[in-house]
């Protein structure tokens, strides 16, 4: 049946600008968008070039192609026969100048073929004409998307790894008495000073009573132990000589409260000495237990249960026959671990609606992150089953390279999921991008200052989104770009010491960039292995 359209007169030809029916013009400069892929682990889908448009991700926020009308089927007149011609047709006439193009009347007999309505856009996966959020954005809604955790109240031995919920104040002063910082001789004046007979042990630490020292007198003394009253100084056993009249020479000048610790030195009673918000670090236990506390009051590790998805994915051995190796399932949990969070589980599912539905309906970790499916494809469960559990997308795709098909969803109050593509890059910056600050903040730690260096060659840059480039250190508050940075890859991942943030269109030699620095790199997390 042909299209009624309106007349074109033969003197008008069509404009290289100018769409063909039921289709928007494509620039030069737009890139056509491949079909919705599945996203895979594997590091031999990939290359190291950089990500360009129309690579590696299944979904682009900048399609320019739009589905025909709902009234009309799509244009799919050969090259060469003229629009409104049916295809197996005589072509009408040539018009004159100004009389309109005959059009073939349908025939009564033949049976018109039904349109075919395109499926509408899904509300719950990104859509190609939907302008994807922002990577700053996108971190910033991931921070604010929730509350700490409710904090609680742990022994000492079970607060490493955890965040402080309130400030800690001193319980005394430290040291809580005048202490020698040295072994040797209290002594009391100027020198030469009288030792005491009978007491060549002297004063040692945890001694709870201390008779006070006369001018002219010297008493043995060991590191830690309570300085006597009356003590000016103490004298260094290797810097002093004992006659053998009982006297105590110095072999050096001895100042005023020298190597004596006075009360108080390092803080007072009540004094701020970390604020909430620190991680609990070894040292910060033992500062808590030399102040004087048995518990502290911290806000926990969030509970992080990972669900690796795909059928494709081994667990062991070579891959073979179109199966790949699983490489997110033993590196995610390290990761978390070295974010701060508590990883509860790590399983392993097939491209299965059902069971992804039963393992989201029965986990009860704060986070559940999954990886894989979290794009268009016929195997891709993650969104619908988002949608059947009546959960909230916060993000939903990010204008990102690699890892752009992320997401975070609210599960209820207090639980969330944050889905990471399949291909190991990828799923890295879905990581940085979306799971490190909700974990931050769960945790209730501030956000770090962020570093910046500057880049010894050039990156190039995507069009419209912020690329993630592995980066090493190269002296000199210098980073050099990694080769082997395509999205299935971690090669250059292996060897880097960050990921430099490239905004749009690249950045020069001697550029500056931000870094997200890895977490068993500068400790900022603190995370225990």
């Amino acid at each position: 049946m042909g299209r009624t359209t309106e007349p074109r007169h033969a003197h008008e030809p069509r404009h290289a600008h100018e769409p063909r029916h039921g289709i928007e013009p494509r620039h030069a400069h737009e890139p056509r968008v491949p079909g919705a892929s599945r996203d895979l682990h594997a590091a031999s889908a990939s290359h190291g070039l950089p990500d360009t448009p129309d690579s590696h991700d299944p979904l682009h926020p900048h399609d320019p192609i739009k589905p025909p009308a709902l009234n009309e089927p799509p244009d799919s007149t050969p090259s060469g026969t003229p629009s409104g011609t049916p295809s197996g047709t005589t072509p009408a006439p040539s018009a004159t100048p100004h009389e309109p193009v005959p059009v073939p009347l349908p025939d009564p007999l033949q049976q018109p073929t039904p349109t075919q309505a395109p499926p509408p856009n899904r509300p719950d996966r990104p859509s190609p004409r939907r302008p994807l959020l922002t990577w700053f954005d996108a971190r910033r809604i991931a921070a604010q998307a929730g509350e700490p955790l409710a904090s609680r109240v742990l022994d000492l031995d079970d607060a490493l790894g955890h965040t402080l919920a309130a400030r800690l104040n001193a319980l005394i002063d430290l040291p809580s008495f005048d202490t020698s910082a040295m072994d040797g001789w209290a002594v009391a004046g100027p020198g030469p000073w009288r030792l005491p007979q009978g007491q060549e042990a002297g004063i040692l630490a945890g001694c709870p009573d201390v008779g006070p020292l006369r001018d002219g007198e010297a008493i043995r003394i060991a590191t830690g132990a309570r300085v006597p009253p009356g003590a000016t100084s103490v004298l260094r056993s290797e810097h002093g000589i004992v006659r053998p009249q009982g006297e105590l020479y110095a072999s050096r000048h001895l100042t005023q409260g020298q190597d004596i610790r006075p009360r108080g030195q390092e803080c007072q009673s009540g004094e701020g000495l970390l604020p909430a918000g620190t991680f609990v670090t070894p040292a910060v236990l033992g500062l808590a237990a030399a102040t004087g506390y048995d518990q502290l009051t911290v806000t926990p590790r969030p509970r992080v249960e990972v669900i690796v998805l795909g059928d494709e994915l081994l667990r062991e051995g070579l891959p073979h026959e179109g199966r790949i190796r699983d490489a997110l399932g033993p590196m995610l949990g390290p990761w978390l671990r070295a974010l701060g969070a508590e990883v509860a589980e790590v399983r392993r599912l097939g491209d299965d609606a059902t069971a992804l539905r039963a393992a989201l309906e029965a986990s009860d970790a704060d986070v559940v992150l999954t990886t894989g499916g979290t794009a268009a494809g016929p195997v891709d469960h993650v969104h619908p089953t988002l949608r059947n559990l009546g959960a909230e997308l916060l993000v939903n795709g990010v204008a990102v390279r690699p890892g752009h098909p992320m997401l975070l969803a609210r599960l209820a109050p207090g639980r969330h999921l944050v889905g990471l593509p399949g291909n190991p890059l990828a799923a890295v910056a879905g990581l940085l991008t979306l799971a490190e600050p909700l974990l931050r903040m769960l945790a209730g730690r501030p956000e770090q200052e962020p570093a910046y260096a500057v880049l010894t060659d050039v990156v190039p840059g995507h069009l419209a989104d912020t690329r993630l480039v592995p980066v090493a250190h190269a002296g000199g508050g210098r980073v050099r770009p990694l080769r082997f940075n395509g999205p299935a890859m971690l090669r250059g991942l292996a060897g880097a010491d960050a990921l430099a943030v490239v905004p749009p269109g690249g950045t020069d030699r001697g550029g500056e960039a931000e870094l997200l620095c890895l977490p068993w790199q500068d400790g900022s997390a603190g995370g225990a292995w």
